[in-house]
């Protein structure tokens, strides 16, 4: 009489617990409830009879607004190269200020994790959190209007962005090559300087033109709070109505942001 041996029985592999299913499921619902409680908040003061109408006020204004006043280009050469110069300087000031706060705030590099590495991030956070519009409008009331004040807004803005994007590079090095020259009896600058500035150099070239990029936009539309730029000239079109003008306004923005997108490129792609 042959005995029967029964068949191991296998766990049933399933791609979540049940726990798991239930928090995802939870996680689900309560996005939607968070996202209906948002939606009722931010449309509780909409009338939405103007909302309706939008499409047809929208294809009213687009008809007002063809064909360009080409004409107007010739009062557009100086404020377009001014909001150049507003985005470039800035961002020139941004990364000369950037570079040693990123080193102060880096953990591999700063002098002081207690005192140094604070006070650094803060002002990188404090930089991030203002929006440049913010900075424009509160050095027009400091300085007055004028390219001066989108200058400094830029590098104020720009300053958060260049030193966080950096100091995390240098965090982030290959830690062997500052070992060897510090074992060479490398002062702590020689250490920098041959160790540490070679590895962020292709990061730092990457970050201070993308930020430059970023700048052109950011500059074109400072004007709009009196920084200086081819924005005032939108403003005064936008308050005038004058359609026409504001479509060569955008063109001519259009054309900047353009080429220095193709700049930014060629430029990361010779040094980086």
């Amino acid at each position: 009489m042959t005995a029967t041996v029964a068949a191991p029985e296998y766990a049933r592999w399933r791609h979540r617990t049940r726990r798991g299913r239930l928090a995802l499921w939870f996680g689900w619902l309560l996005l939607v409830a968070v996202t209906v409680a948002s939606w009722k908040t931010m449309t509780e003061d909409t009338i939405w009879e103007f909302v309706l109408s939008a499409p047809a006020q929208a294809a009213d204004i687009a008809s007002r607004m063809f064909p360009p006043r080409w004409s107007y280009m010739d009062k557009l050469w100086w404020p377009i190269w001014e909001t150049l110069n507003i985005a470039t300087i800035g961002t020139l000031l941004a990364v000369i200020i950037g570079v040693p706060v990123a080193f102060l705030a880096a953990r591999n590099t700063t002098p002081s994790l207690l005192l140094a590495r604070p006070i650094a991030l803060l002002v990188i956070v404090s930089s991030r959190s203002i929006n440049g519009l913010i900075w424009g409008l509160l050095l027009v009331s400091i300085i007055g209007p004028g390219a001066l004040a989108g200058t400094i807004a830029i590098a104020l803005r720009s300053l958060g962005f260049v030193g966080k994007l950096l100091y995390e590079a240098i965090e982030e090095i290959e830690h062997s090559q500052v070992e060897a020259i510090t074992a060479t009896g490398a002062s702590h600058p020689q250490i920098i300087n041959y160790a540490i500035v070679p590895q962020i150099l292709p990061a730092f070239a990457g970050i201070s033109v993308y930020r430059w990029d970023i700048n052109i936009r950011e500059s074109a539309i400072l004007g709009l709070v009196g920084a200086g730029g081819i924005g005032l000239q939108l403003n005064a079109s936008l308050s005038t109505l004058a359609w026409p003008q504001v479509t060569m306004i955008l063109i001519v923005i259009l054309a900047a942001v353009l080429l220095s997108e193709w700049t930014s490129a060629k430029i990361r792609h010779a040094i980086i």
